[in-house]
């Protein structure tokens, strides 16, 4: 498995789709896009798609997740969780893949 989404990181997601209101199979997609201040920056949104032939999809906690292949290259271990703090809130990457990474947390280079 090449992601994982913790508990913590699950509910919030479900709160999330819940508030929205999404209906049908909604998916949380997450990848990897070029930019940011490392090189690299994660991406994370709500999908309706996906295609087994370029898509890996995942159970985590009654949520349903989905990473293009080339993401998965470098997503590959990763762990994302939510944060609930005083300084800040939102969800959060923990990539064995990056060699760099940026202060804001949403880059990095692997």
């Amino acid at each position: 498995m090449s992601l994982m989404l913790t508990e913590k990181a699950a509910n919030e997601v479900k709160r999330i789709m819940q508030e929205q209101k999404f209906e049908g199979e909604t998916l949380l997609r997450v990848g990897v896009t070029g930019g940011g201040c490392s090189g690299f920056s994660y991406s994370l949104g709500f999908d309706t798609s996906y295609d087994a032939k370029v898509d890996a999809k995942y159970d985590q906690h009654g949520v349903n997740v989905v990473v293009d292949r080339k993401s998965a290259l470098y997503l590959d271990g990763t762990t994302v969780d939510f944060y609930e703090g005083v300084e800040k809130r939102g969800f959060t990457f923990n990539n064995p893949n990056a060699v760099k990474t940026c202060g804001c947390g949403s880059s990095f280079q692997a």
